[in-house]
This record gives structure tokens, C-alpha cells and sequence, in this order.
């Protein structure tokens, strides 16, 4: 949610992280809290919630990063030694030393943490709306985790309880399945609780629990398991897909009918370079958007994750997404009235000649200082259409296909776009139902892990290496914190 009261009681993470919980405006004295003083009150409750909450700010990496790594995008950027670990993660360099990789790995945990501590104290006292504070934190725990896996696969699994720095040198990687299992359990639970509709914008609701464990289940394969969950959401009628696409991803027309759950940022509240995960704004929009840019419409930005030929040119003729996703910049200049007046610079980290036109910095939408890290613009997690593309793909694949609802669910994405039906069937349609889902949701996070999980990679991949780069390494400061006693990811 967009925050005016500051969490600032729990700045113990999990696995040390240096980076502090004070953000920029303080309401409570600097001091740490713990269990002993702590809730004692509903309100209590709801401040550890918010911070819980709060590490989802750093969702921006994790959408560079299932970007980059893709066919969809290239770091870009000042230089190519200007954040270094982007420039790896594209050419497939990447190793256990990377700090976009570590931030994901700590910023995660650090929800977790945040949420154990809720956990930890949840019988502390009763009062009406406690369960719906569990349940919420619940999925918050889901959803850090299933990040997490996603990434690293085996990861350290800690439930219900903080460690100290002795206890995490006791504490192994957990099976990838084990894992699964607690994130379902955690989305089942916050199913059984969260009510459809929220009072506060924002907030989890059952919609947005059903939606997660449906992708979770999907990405598990459990085909049969996610059509059910997907039907139960279609069902309820609660979304639909908004008619014009280019109103998908505008502050003026962020909490409409297809979102279903987003991270809310604010860019009333100023931030730094010096601490990305404290930010309330959303970083990437500044980092995304057209480097020295001096022009109508946008606003100058760091040239970061730009959008490839190659998915400019996987759209079809007539594609409205084509634009309503990628800016070509020089063809926008051309056809200003004055052309002549509008300026910008090329990074040396690599240009496309093309930005992430849904997350991009514009003169409508400029946050305080430094505003190329405070912008508005909220990030969706998970949209009804990509509900859709992700039941249609389930339908397909399940152990009893539905062709007909699988066709039915992709081409009420491909109708809102104004193209043709897609009538195939058998693999050609599932392949379809992917393609769909590259060209709906590009530049949302979402290609590298369809690609890896649809095992695509290292057809479409140039340097993908089948057997590695499946999954990312563990940050090696995270293992040397751990007392070495976790194995490395194959081939890192």
C-alpha cells in the first residue's frame, strides 16, 4: 500500500543484511523493537504488516532481471561496467559474485523475516481482523519465497522464527519441493481467510491468493491442479480485461477491473542511489526511461532494460501492444511538430533504439527528488489477462485437455487487441498460448521464467547453457555467511 506510516521497529533480516529499515520520514523514535515490547495492540499488528509488506518495493529487480536475461531486453545503462551484474546476467556471464542477484537473495529474505516475526507473536493477544493480518502475511511469505525459488531453486526454508548468525550456519537448503509445499500451504491458508473485495487499496486479496498459487501450481506443472484454481478465480467474475491497452500501466487509471494484485508505490517521499530497497517510489520507471531526454510526453532517465528488435518484431502487423510497449524513440521524434528541438543521449552500456514504453518515466508522472527513483507508477504482479494466458495454457496441458477453454481463454486476449482467433490445436496451440503470453505481458518480468520453465531456454537463448542456467548461483557472500555449508547451484 502507499505508505505514510513508516515501518521502522524490525531491521533484523535473515543472513545479515547491511541495508537499514529507517526511511526517509521518521514517526517513531530510531530505536529497535522486539516481541517483549511489541505487539501488544491491534495497531501493533498492522505496523509489522506494512512492513512486511514493504519489501515488496524491490520487485524491480526481479522484473530487470526476467527481462535481461531474455530475449526481450539488454541491460543498457551509463557503461558497461555501470551496475555490472545487469550487463552479466544478459550475456550469460553471470556468477556467485553478482549484486543484482544477491539484492533478490536479501531483499526476499528480508520479507520473510519480516513475516516470521508476525508469526512468531500471533498469539501474542486476540482481537477482531487478526486472522485477516495472518492471512495476508501469509501470502507475503508465499510470495518472497516463491521468488526465491524461482531463482535459486533449494533454498534455506525458515518458518515461524527469526535466525541469529550462529543459527544460520545450522540451517541447510531445503528441497525445491519442500518449498513448493509451504508456499501452497501459506496460499491455501490466505485463501481460507481473505475476503474478495479489500477495504484499503492495496491489500491482499482471495482473488490475488488464487491467482499466485494457480502460477505456483503452473509452474510445478501441476496442470490438472492449476485449471481448478484458475476456474475458481474465472468464475467469480471479480476481473475482467480492461478495453484499451494503453491504460493498462498509467497512474490516472491504476486500481482498474484486470488488476489483481499490484505493488503500490508513492512518489510523494523522496530517495537515494544509496539504498534502492528503501525506496517508496518505483526505481524502474527512472532507470527504464530515455537517457539526457529533452522532449514533450516523457522525462530524462538512465536508459536501463531496453526492449530488443527482436520482440519489436516478434509483434504482428496491426498489433496494438507492439507500441503500447516498446517507444521507438526516433520514430516518436519524427513525428512531433518540432522534431528539430528534441534531444537525447545514447548509453554507452548499449541502445536499442527503443524503451519500455509501460514503465517509463513521463512528465505526468515525476516523483520527488531523486525522481528517477520515485515514480507512481505501480507494478502489477499478476493481471487478469495473464490469469487468462495461464489458464489457457493449464487447459491445454493438463492430463484431460480442454482445447476448446484453453482457445476461448487466449482469445479473449487476443480479441481486446482487435487480431484474429487462434484456432490450432495439439502442441501448436500450447506454443501459441506462449507466444501469446511474450507478446502480452513483454517487459513485465515475466519471459526468462516462462522460457526456463517451458524449457525453451536453450533454443531461444544465445549462451544458455542447459544444466545451469536453469538457475541462478547463490550469492557466494550468502554461502561464505552460512559457514560454507550450502553446495553452489551446478556449473557456478
Amino acid at each position: 500500500m502507499k505508505k505514510t506510516i513508516l515501518f521502522t521497529f524490525v531491521c533484523g533480516l535473515l543472513l545479515l543484511p547491511t541495508y537499514s529499515c529507517k526511511k526517509f520520514l521518521d514517526v517513531d523514535p530510531a530505536y529497535i523493537q522486539d516481541a517483549d515490547n511489541f505487539f501488544n495492540t491491534p495497531v501493533d499488528y498492522q505496523r509489522a504488516l506494512t512492513g512486511a509488506y514493504d519489501l515488496m518495493q524491490g520487485s524491480f529487480m526481479s522484473v530487470w532481471i526476467g527481462e535481461i536475461a531474455s530475449d526481450n531486453t539488454i541491460a543498457g545503462g551509463e557503461s558497461m561496467t555501470d551496475t555490472k551484474g545487469l550487463h552479466e546476467l544478459d550475456d550469460m556471464s553471470h556468477g556467485a559474485v553478482n549484486q543484482e542477484l544477491r539484492n533478490v537473495f536479501r531483499w526476499n529474505y528480508a520479507g520473510i523475516t519480516r513475516v516470521n516475526f508476525i508469526m512468531e507473536n500471533k498469539n501474542k493477544i486476540d482481537f477482531p481482523g487478526k486472522e485477516g493480518i495472518l492471512a495476508q502475511a501469509s501470502f507475503l511469505r508465499a510470495f518472497y519465497y516463491f521468488e526465491l525459488v524461482k531463482f535459486f531453486g533449494d533454498v534455506p526454508l525458515v518458518v515461524d522464527k527469526r535466525l541469529g548468525a550462529v543459527e544460520v550456519t545450522t540451517v541447510d537448503r531445503a528441497p525445491r519441493a519442500d518449498v513448493y509445499k509451504q508456499i501452497e500451504s501459506d496460499l491455501n491458508y490466505a485463501i481460507s481467510k481473505l475476503d474478495w473485495m479489500v477495504a484499503e487499496k492495496g491489500r491482499i486479496s482471495k482473488g490475488a491468493a488464487l491467482a499466485m498459487l494457480g502460477k505456483v501450481q503452473l509452474y510445478q506443472d501441476k496442470f490438472d491442479e492449476a485449471a481448478v484454481t484458475f476456474q475458481t478465480l474465472i468464475d467469480q467474475n471479480m476481473y475482467s480485461l480492461i478495453p484499451n491497452y494503453n491504460q493498462l500501466f498509467t497512474v490516472a487509471n491504476e486500481g482498474h477491473k484486470e488488476t489483481i494484485f499490484d505493488v503500490e508505490y508513492t512518489g510523494a517521499e523522496g530517495g537515494g542511489y544509496g539504498c534502492l530497497i528503501c525506496l517508496e517510489g518505483n526505481a524502474g520507471p527512472g532507470f527504464q526511461g530515455i537517457r539526457q531526454y529533452k522532449g514533450p510526453i516523457y522525462g530524462d532517465g538512465n536508459s536501463y532494460n531496453l526492449p530488443t528488435k527482436n520482440l519489436y518484431d516478434a509483434f504482428g502487423a496491426g498489433d496494438i501492444r507492439r507500441d503500447a510497449t516498446i517507444l521507438d524513440i526516433d520514430a516518436f521524434i519524427a513525428k512531433q511538430a518540432k522534431p528539430q528541438d528534441i534531444t537525447y543521449a545514447r548509453g554507452a552500456g548499449g541502445h536499442t533504439g527503443y524503451y519500455n514504453n509501460k514503465y517509463i518515466k513521463k512528465e505526468a508522472e515525476i516523483g520527488l527528488p531523486d525522481n528517477d527513483l520515485t515514480s507512481p507508477v505501480n507494478y502489477k504482479v499478476i493481471r487478469y489477462a495473464d490469469v487468462l494466458l495461464m489458464a489457457a495454457e493449464a487447459n491445454a496441458r493438463k492430463s484431460s485437455s480442454d482445447e476448446s477453454k484453453a482457445k476461448t481463454y487466449l482469445n479473449l486476449v487476443r480479441k481486446r487487441v482487435n487480431l484474429s482467433d487462434i484456432t490450432t490445436s495439439g502442441q501448436t496451440l500450447v506454443s501459441d498460448i506462449w507466444n501469446e503470453r511474450r507478446l502480452e505481458l513483454a517487459c513485465e518480468g515475466h519471459r526468462y521464467f516462462d522460457l526456463v520453465r517451458t524449457k525453451q531456454a536453450a533454443t531461444t537463448l544465445l549462451g544458455f547453457v542447459t544444466g545451469k542456467h536453469e538457475l541462478f548461483p547463490l550469492p557466494q557472500v550468502e554461502i561464505d555467511l552460512a559457514g560454507g555449508n550450502w553446495n553452489q547451484n551446478s556449473g557456478y
